[in-house]
């Protein structure tokens, strides 16, 4: 309360805030509050901006290890593909893909991912 709006919180208690202005001002407080990391842990850091960047990232990172992939001789051990960055939550993290052998991408798949 008093790093985002100034207003000490033994005010209410001393009687010159409100219960009414306290609720208000409770429930407007920023993401970046103490209030949001607590409730939500570490997603309530996350902004959207955030969340695309580590989505830009990870899609570049499968963008490299597929041209390193193509660009490989062919008796070379494939390479592992890239982790995508953790996120805070689990709804956010992209879906595991089922265990297979890795396998090099083809004609296909290249047209494909290019579009």
């Amino acid at each position: 309360m008093l790093r985002h709006y100034a207003v000490d919180l033994l005010d209410w208690y001393r009687g010159g805030l409100s219960s009414r202005r306290l609720a208000v001002l409770v429930r407007q407080l920023p993401d970046d509050s103490a209030l949001h990391r607590e409730l939500h842990g570490e997603a309530a850091r996350w902004t959207v901006t955030d969340y695309l960047l580590a989505h830009a990232v990870d899609r570049l990172a499968e963008a490299n290890w597929m041209f390193a992939m193509v660009n490989r001789d062919e008796d070379a051990e494939p390479l592992e593909p890239p982790e995508p960055l953790p996120r805070p939550d689990a709804g956010s993290t992209p879906a595991a893909e089922p265990e297979a052998a890795p396998r090099a991408p083809g004609p296909g798949d290249l047209a494909t991912f290019f579009g």
